[in-house]
């Protein structure tokens, strides 16, 4: 059975990203990431977050952690929950 998937649900608004790699990045790399929210956690992985205006921009910021040679470890789309709290799904 096929499913469909609703690329973006709102058109008027980019969909959230959350990218994780393996490593950490410092806060001077926010500029090269287009923005995107760095967060470091306590395993060594970097969390990038942000607005993906689409498939395009994506494809460009997991370009741009190859060409860092850091290992990726998750690509997750960001879908607010009904009430407004973001949900991550895996993609």
């Amino acid at each position: 059975m096929s499913e469909q998937h609703d690329p973006k649900p709102d058109s008027d608004r980019p969909l959230v990203y959350e990218i994780k790699v393996e490593g950490h990045l410092d806060a001077q790399w926010k500029d090269w990431f287009d923005g995107m929210t760095i967060k470091l956690d306590e395993k060594g992985e970097t969390v990038l977050t942000g607005p993906v205006t689409d498939q395009s921009a994506l494809h460009g910021l997991l370009k741009k952690v190859r060409d860092l040679g850091m290992p990726l470890i998750s690509v997750n789309r960001i879908v607010p929950k009904p009430g407004g709290e973001p949900e991550s799904r895996s993609e």
